[in-house]
């Protein structure tokens, strides 16, 4: 009969043998794979998803991102690096977000329709925000693809809707560091600028036009194919049917022109000299005090012709904004009112 000592002495011995046999045989034959698996559980660490939420396999997450309670994220979903989704926002159809953005809590981003949804980083969507979804357009044929693309650093606050485009040849565009507050809506086919403010409840309907600087009030609605001016500025309440020229001021229940935008024109930098020029065309275009001076075609080459307002840039880019806006397909500018504020 074996003795227990013998028993107990040889046998850890010898799986401790095999043990290592094993190890060095495995390690010598899996040492990439097993640096892969290091490399795939310190991504996984990097990001968090709350076991609720629902993500498909396909989608990609970026590094840091971090996935809420009760969230969607569709098989064609791309984040980059560091986004947020806060607990019930949903990502659908072919939808790609850049690094650091945030969905609040109910935000709906991207649609499972033909096309793509394409948004640049820093981008801050409110709560229960609808951006990129189906178009409100009778002429949207069902199966075309429609498209929207966003820029960087724009916070569109809670109940904005932004919706695609109504036809495979456009696009409805966000440009960079818009401030879109909240149930603003944006409709099919318009092209929105950069550095721009929509205050509460604007609404823009299809084809509209946002330059680069513009400020509304709250509450105003805009025709489809308008255009908005850059450094304009649109009062609160007002119903705007015509294109409004850059550097204006327009406001009413119809909007008419009411003056230069002065105080945004100083807030944006521009020199009082400059001021002085464009106060000077306006008054020109806008409040002939000669009889004669013939209709607002003539006026206007009046002042592009003026030695002194001609050498302004910005006089000229107002006059070629308002000369624009007679072109054929186009809504012309809004009504004037004379006001003794410009």
């Amino acid at each position: 009969m074996s003795s227990p000592f013998y028993f107990r002495s040889h046998r850890p011995l010898s799986i401790a043998l095999r043990k290592l046999t094993l190890y060095r045989f495995s390690s010598t034959l899996t040492y990439a794979s097993e640096e892969e698996k290091s490399i795939d559980a310190t991504e996984e660490k990097s990001r968090f998803i709350h076991p609720s939420s629902v993500v498909h396999p396909n989608a990609v997450l970026g590094d840091g991102a971090s996935i809420g309670p009760f969230c969607t994220i569709g098989p064609f979903a791309k984040l980059g690096r560091a986004c947020q989704l806060y607990p019930g926002s949903h990502i659908f159809g072919n939808t790609q977000l850049g690094d650091n953005c945030i969905l609040m809590t109910g935000a709906v981003v991207g649609d499972d329709l033909p096309g793509h949804t394409v948004i640049g980083r820093n981008n801050v969507f409110g709560h229960h925000a609808v951006i990129g979804v189906k178009c409100q357009d009778m002429k949207y044929k069902f199966g075309n693809e429609c498209f929207l693309d966003i820029g960087d650093n724009n916070e569109i606050r809670e109940h904005v809707s932004i919706h695609r485009s109504s036809s495979p040849s456009d696009k409805t565009v966000i440009g960079d560091n818009n401030l879109i507050m909240g149930s603003c809506h944006i409709a099919h086919d318009c092209k929105v600028g950069n550095n721009s403010i929509l205050a509460n409840s604007t609404l823009l309907a299809g084809h509209v036009v946002v330059e680069d600087y513009a400020h509304t009030a709250g509450g105003i609605v805009v025709h489809q194919f308008c255009r908005i001016g850059s450094y304009s500025f649109i009062g609160g309440g007002s119903v705007v049917s015509q294109d409004v020229p850059k550097y204006v001021i327009v406001s009413g229940e119809r909007a008419e022109l009411r003056g230069l935008n002065l105080e945004g024109l100083r807030r944006r930098g521009f020199s009082a000299t400059e001021i002085k020029s464009l106060r000077a065309a306006y008054r020109k275009i806008f409040m002939p005090t000669d009889t004669s001076s013939g209709n607002i075609e003539d006026r206007l080459a009046q002042v592009e012709q003026n030695k002194e307002l001609g050498l302004f840039p910005a006089v000229c880019s107002m006059v070629q904004s308002i000369r624009d806006s007679f072109a054929e397909h186009r809504r012309g500018i809004c009504k004037f009112r004379s006001w003794s504020g410009s």
